[in-house]
C-alpha cells in the first residue's frame, strides 16, 4: 500500500481579489492585505474563504513498499496549475492512501476549488465508482472513507468540537510540533520571495503529520511497537541522508522530545 501524507499553503489570490472587488490599481502586497483586512472587518478573522486562496506549496511524503521521501511538488517557481497537476499526476500514478490534517476542512477544498478554476483533471480522484467498481465502496471524497484519511477528522469522532491543533497533538506525542513558523506568516513571507522557507515548512507540517498517522496506526493495530518504532527510525535515517537544514532541526528537535520523556 502507497501512503500520500500531504499538506498544502496558500496566500490570498490577489487575481480574484481584483475581479471581485475591483482593485485594478493595486500592487499585489496591497490587495492582499486589503482581502484580509476586509476579511477580518466582516467576520472578525482574517481566514478567508477557500476559493479566495491560492496555492504556493504542497508537500508530501511518500510511503511505499520499500521507500520513504519528503518533498515539495514542483520547483520553486512553479506556478499554481502545475502543483495541482503533480498532485493528481501522484494518485493517478500510486493510487495511494491520502492522509492529511484537516484535508477535508481545508486542503481539499481550496484543491477542488483551483483546480476548478484552472481547468487541472484529476480523474482518479474524483472517480466514486464510475470508472473503477472499487472505488465504489472506498473513494478519496466520501467522508468515511479511508482512502482519503483525514486525521483530525477521525480522532476527533467526526465532532467539530472536538477538533485539535496539529502542532499541540504532535507535540504531545512527542514530535516536534512548529517550529518557529506558522501559517499567518506565510503572506508575508510569501510577499518577500521566501517560497523556498515555506516549502520547509511545509514539508516539517507533513513530517508531523505522517508521524501522528503512524502512532494511529499504531493505536489501532495495524502496526505492532517494533513496526512502529521501526517506521519512526525509517523517517529519522532518511531525514540525516536529505541532510537539509530543516530536516537536521527536526530530528534534533525529535530526539530533544524524546530525552526529555524518557527522563
Amino acid at each position: 500500500m502507497n501512503i500520500f501524507v500531504f499538506d498544502i499553503e496558500t496566500v490570498p489570490d490577489v487575481d480574484a481579489g481584483r475581479k471581485i472587488n475591483e482593485f485594478e490599481n493595486l500592487e499585489d502586497k496591497a490587495v492582499g492585505d486589503a482581502m484580509l483586512q476586509m476579511q477580518l472587518q466582516a467576520s472578525g478573522n482574517e481566514f478567508l474563504p477557500h476559493y479566495l486562496h491560492k496555492i504556493v506549496a504542497i508537500s508530501a511524503v511518500l510511503r511505499s513498499r520499500d521507500h520513504l521521501s519528503v518533498w515539495s511538488l514542483g520547483e520553486e517557481d512553479s506556478d499554481e496549475p502545475e502543483l495541482i497537476k503533480r498532485f493528481y499526476k501522484g494518485i493517478d500514478r500510486f493510487t495511494p492512501t491520502l492522509v492529511s490534517w484537516n484535508g477535508s476542512g481545508f486542503d481539499l477544498p481550496v484543491l477542488h476549488y483551483r483546480s476548478l478554476i484552472h481547468g487541472v483533471p484529476g480523474p482518479s480522484y474524483w472517480d466514486n465508482g464510475s470508472d473503477n467498481n472499487a472505488f465504489k465502496w472506498n473513494n478519496y471524497l466520501n467522508r468515511y472513507h479511508e482512502r482519503h484519511t483525514d486525521l483530525m477528522d477521525v480522532l476527533a469522532a467526526y465532532q467539530g468540537r472536538a477538533n485539535a491543533p496539529l502542532d499541540k497533538i504532535a507535540a504531545l506525542c512527542g514530535f516536534p510540533g512548529k517550529m518557529g513558523m506558522s501559517g499567518d506568516r506565510v503572506w508575508d513571507m510569501y510577499c518577500q520571495g521566501e517560497v523556498a522557507a515555506i516549502r520547509d515548512y511545509c514539508e516539517t507540517d507533513v513530517l508531523n503529520t505522517y508521524l501522528v498517522y503512524l502512532r494511529y496506526e499504531l493505536i489501532r493495530g495495524h502496526l505492532t511497537q517494533d513496526n512502529y518504532d521501526a517506521e519512526c527510525q525509517l523517517v529519522k535515517d532518511t531525514l540525516e541522508k536529505e541532510d537539509k537544514p530543516h530536516f537536521s532541526e527536526f530530528v534534533a528537535l525529535w530526539n530533544h522530545s524524546a530525552q526529555k520523556s524518557s527522563t
